[in-house]
């Protein structure tokens, strides 16, 4: 793809990093950017640059956040001895808007997936643990993707759980397999909350 000017070249170039973005869409974004007034590129390109260097995650459940204690957590209503394991930001969204969930969240920021070489280190299970070991927690739900990875992450954790007198249940396997949490529809995944059953019913028996 040839351009007239390196200064579109390289907003093309730096668009089409962003997922799902290849050079002929990122040029058509470039080129809306530009036919729009400089205003509002300028807005867009402050508000980016405040995400990446204000944006912090919840000191309590790695939630993404504008404050040391994301909204979710403060909330008195809120109960705090459920807690729901989800991989990220976008599972909280998906749940969120729901509105069936009234406890709590711990993201872990991905899934074990050795062939990506993310292992259980990676993740935000060690602070699950310590939360677990302070008792003050009555039931965890796991509410992960329908995929083996996610399976296997369950399940690790399942096994550090095991020493704490804790509930520990799984959302209602209403999502199909090999579906993101994200893609489900409100009531499916609202409904699957709902009648989540206990976690070691969804083991495979031997």
């Amino acid at each position: 793809m040839d351009f007239s000017s390196k200064l579109l070249k390289n907003a093309v170039d730096e668009i089409s990093l962003l997922p799902g973005i290849g050079k002929r869409t990122a040029l058509r974004l470039a080129l809306h950017l530009l036919k729009q007034p400089k205003e509002n590129t300028l807005m867009l390109s402050n508000a980016l640059k405040a995400l990446r260097e204000n944006i912090i995650f919840c000191e309590n459940c790695h939630n993404i956040s504008d404050q040391p204690i994301c909204e979710i957590c403060q909330n008195p209503k809120r109960n705090k001895n459920v807690l729901c394991v989800v991989e990220d930001i976008r599972d909280v969204m998906a749940i969120e808007n729901t509105g069936q969930f009234k406890g709590i969240y711990h993201v872990l920021g991905g899934i074990i997936s050795p062939l990506d070489g993310i292992g259980p280190q990676d993740l935000n299970i060690s602070s699950l643990i310590d939360k677990a070991k302070k008792g003050k927690i009555d039931e965890v739900i796991f509410a992960l993707s329908a995929t083996m990875e996610a399976d296997t992450t369950n399940f690790y954790i399942y096994k550090l759980l095991t020493s704490y007198k804790i509930r520990t249940s799984t959302i209602a396997r209403g999502i199909p397999i090999g579906d993101e949490l994200e893609y489900t529809d409100e009531v499916t995944l609202g409904r699957s909350i709902l009648a989540r059953i206990p976690f070691e019913d969804s083991i495979p028996k031997s």
